[in-house]
């Protein structure tokens, strides 16, 4: 009786480690929820700003446009997953959308170095151009929605 009991004590513990060994693989957003503009502004507001201001909205669009537009196809809005869109969330689409995110997470980290660069040489007048660009591309993208 013993050893039934041992034997079943140890085939318990196998089974339950197991089980609490195996990976969860819950699906990964496509466009990450931290990603987006807090405000939107118009000309006369940038306008007043200083060319340090300036700069943070500009770097900040590119960034949420460099994590987005090449999503667009799939979704324009944080919270998307592979599995909401009917991809299979198996090994090798992780992988591949996890080296998408690293990818485009070095390409915006060395933009933004370079734009900390170069960019406070560049006309505040520009700058308020560019912002307003941006700004325009990201409410066409929220709009994309009516073009399906």
């Amino acid at each position: 009786m013993k050893i039934k009991i041992t034997l079943l004590s140890i085939c318990f513990f196998l089974i339950a480690g197991t089980s609490f060994a195996q990976k969860k693989t819950t699906p990964k957003s496509i466009i990450s929820k931290n990603i987006g503009i807090k405000k939107y502004h118009d000309g006369e507001e940038l306008r007043r700003m200083q060319k340090g201001q300036l700069l943070d909205l500009y770097v900040e669009r590119i960034e949420v446009l460099a994590n987005i537009l090449p999503y667009i196809a799939f979704a324009t809005k944080p919270g998307i997953t592979m599995s909401t869109l009917g991809i299979p969330n198996s090994n090798e689409n992780r992988k591949a959308l996890d080296n998408q995110i690293e990818n485009t997470t070095n390409y915006v980290e060395n933009t933004i170095e370079f734009q900390k660069v170069i960019l406070p040489y560049s006309d505040t007048g520009n700058l308020v151009s560019a912002v307003l660009f941006y700004e325009d591309i990201m409410k066409s993208i929220h709009s994309y929605d009516e073009y399906n």
